[in-house]
């Protein structure tokens, strides 16, 4: 479970792009808290900090205590927005928890043990991820990290569902409930790409050495002939 974080903001008494770009220019990013039954509330938060935690990864799966003004509001971003150019945060989303609410996150998957794994690790099979998070409902204070899925005595053929994954108590997959996580593919079902690919770069690589070689060979004629 990812700790409660704590995030220091400063309450906005204006909102609006005049409003937010008058926060951006003071080194903070405009917020908003909503949900809960309450009224959405406005607020900024510091640059760094929030581009930080943006960039470390697990976002959206975290918690956190917002304090504004001394008042503290326990919320999970829902979402952001980043400076298409930059990459710096223009806008952030809360959404404000309550006891007793779950909500909806990816969770990240991580796969584990696949040096115990036959199919991969004695006959060079492939671990091809068909999804790389899940859609879990689950209580805000309750958000795993992330979801570990175990290799260990895997074989070519076969397929990890979402039944075969152990999920945090009180945690529900929101997807169809058969979904295939992950599969161990023979080498050449996915090598054979990779193998083409290395041809054509061997190829084209080929091909620009004797036309280099070509054009050296020619002007030193040349030179020869100015020579002569």
């Amino acid at each position: 479970m990812s700790a409660v974080k704590t995030l220091e903001a400063v309450a906005r008494d204006r909102v609006g792009k005049g409003a937010a770009r008058a926060v951006r220019r003071q080194g903070q990013v405009p917020a908003v808290i909503y949900g809960g039954g309450q009224a959405p509330q406005a607020i900024a938060i510091d640059l760094i900090r929030t581009r930080t935690l943006i960039y470390a990864g697990g976002f959206k799966t975290t918690l956190f205590e917002i304090n504004a003004g001394g008042k503290k509001t326990r919320a999970i971003p829902r979402d952001f927005q980043l400076d298409p150019v930059n990459g710096v945060p223009l806008h952030v989303d809360f959404l404000r928890v309550v006891a007793g609410q779950s909500i909806t996150v990816e969770v990240p998957v991580h796969f584990v043990n696949d040096e115990a794994a036959p199919g991969i690790k004695q006959k060079g099979g492939t671990l091809n991820v068909v999804l790389h998070t899940l859609a879990l409902e689950v209580a805000p204070d309750a958000i795993p990290e992330a979801i570990e899925v175990d290799l260990t005595g895997r074989q070519i053929g076969d397929a990890i569902h979402i039944n075969d994954v152990k999920l945090p108590a009180g945690a529900t997959f929101t997807g169809e409930p058969d979904a295939t996580v992950a599969n161990i593919v023979p080498p050449t079902v996915l090598g054979a790409e990779v193998e083409a690919e290395e041809a054509a770069i061997a190829e084209a690589q080929s091909a620009e050495a004797a036309e280099e070689a070509a054009a050296e060979e020619a002007e030193a004629a040349e030179d020869e002939k100015k020579e002569d």
